[in-house]
């Protein structure tokens, strides 16, 4: 059992998949600030909730009087990283890397609090120093304490050729630059611990072992579990698409009923992992069985939402579903659209409506959903995919579409 408060709340809530050296980073975490990081690629302007596990453990963290640095990969996106990929990701400009890279730095700001105390958190872009070199010293100083074979045995090149899938000569290039990074960060910053999921195990091993080498360093590394749902899918991603962090890519309703439609035996675990709530209470949650699970999967929601989106946006979602689903009431905080007066005037297709609220990804999709029985407007059933939908049936110049129990949209007509 870990002595530590930091390593023996993360392996209760768990974070933890596996650690280098626990008796040594648990005594290091005892004796006083550890400062972490954790590395963020700029692939995209937001994170999903798939990164979500990363940022509660700096969470916690810096909740324990530890120091986390989120480094952000202005560099290493120039690569991209094989680990738990197929396929090579489509190169990104400067301009591009930089737009998405303002955009993930709003991401950590409700969970985190940076500032410039001790334990305040802190952002750091590895492009300030792997821009600045020059590959054949990189490859001299750091690329002489790599081997092939060593490479070769990791699950983020192995997997690749396993599968007969391409590695080019630059994404094997990644495993050296994350390693490079450790050992800078520990330089500049005092950085002794980098966490990451457990594809990047590898990666983190090599920087530790790097450290060692060339600067005598002992240095820690911690993963996390990659998180799939019961029913094994991955996580981050919903029907409608990825479950992002940021409100102007995913509305915090939304955000509420992703993790509100959590499966039955996911609610513990999601409670633990994304979740501030005491052990003790997760405890008496996670029990619930039948209907009153649903209350668990409700408080979950809203805690869930709380921390990104804040109480105020959290309590509205929880209400606004209420109304919804309880009451049968379109809300006025349900997410909407507007579609033009016009198209209502001669009648637009029903399965038009659907697909295009966002409820179906095509057409297609929404004349099946039809089919299936699972479109509703204003709460009756779509029973034929033909239908259309005309002005004498909005009400106060709205519609409500319902996918299923647990989707809807407002339709609102200018």
């Amino acid at each position: 059992m870990a002595q530590s408060e930091f390593l023996r709340e993360a392996t209760e809530r768990g974070f933890v998949f596996q650690c280098t050296d626990s008796d040594g980073l648990d005594a290091a975490l005892r004796s006083g600030t550890v400062t972490a990081y954790i590395g963020f690629d700029c692939t995209a302007d937001s994170l999903h909730v798939g990164s979500l596990v990363q940022i509660m453990i700096l969470r916690l963290l810096q909740r324990h009087g530890h120091r986390p640095l989120v480094l952000m990969g202005g560099g290493t996106t120039r690569i991209g990283d094989p680990s738990g990929k197929d396929e090579s990701r489509q190169l990104l400009s400067d301009e591009q890397i930089a737009g998405n890279m303002a955009g993930i730095r709003r991401c950590f700001d409700p969970f985190l609090h940076f500032g410039d105390g001790p334990t305040d958190a802190s952002t750091a872009n590895n492009n300030d120093w792997l821009g600045a070199l020059g590959y054949i010293p990189l490859l001299r100083d750091v690329g002489t304490h790599f081997t092939i074979n060593r490479m070769l045995t990791f699950d983020s090149v192995r997997l690749r050729l396993e599968r007969e899938h391409s590695l080019t000569f630059l994404e094997f290039n990644y495993m050296i630059l994350q390693s490079y990074d450790f050992r800078e960060l520990n330089r500049r910053f005092g950085v002794t611990l980098q966490i990451g999921g457990s594809d990047q195990w590898g990666n983190i091993v090599s920087g530790i072992e790097l450290a060692r080498r060339t600067d005598n360093k002992a240095l820690f590394g911690l993963t996390t579990p990659l998180i799939a749902t019961a029913s094994g899918a991955k996580m981050g991603k919903s029907a409608q698409g990825a479950v992002w962090l940021t409100r102007d890519r995913l509305s915090p309703y939304d955000y509420w009923q992703f993790w509100r439609n959590t499966e039955d035996e996911d609610v513990g675990r999601f409670l633990r992992l994304f979740t501030d709530l005491p052990l003790s209470e997760i405890a008496r949650l996670e029990v619930l069985r039948d209907a009153e699970i649903n209350e668990a999967k409700k408080v979950l929601a809203t805690e869930a939402t709380r921390l990104a989106h804040g109480a105020v946006a959290a309590t509205e979602a929880a209400e606004t579903a209420r109304l919804a689903f309880e009451e049968g009431e379109a809300a006025d905080t349900l997410p909407s659209i507007e579609v033009p007066r016009s198209e209502f005037a001669t009648g637009i297709p029903a399965f038009r409506l659907f697909a295009l609220a966002g409820l179906a990804g095509s057409n297609g999709e929404a004349r099946r959903l039809i089919r299936g029985g699972g479109a509703r407007i204003n709460d009756v059933p779509v029973k034929d995919e033909g239908q259309t939908v005309t002005v004498a049936d909005l009400h106060d110049d709205a519609l409500k579409l319902s996918a299923g129990r647990k989707h809807h949209r407002l339709v609102r007509v200018p």
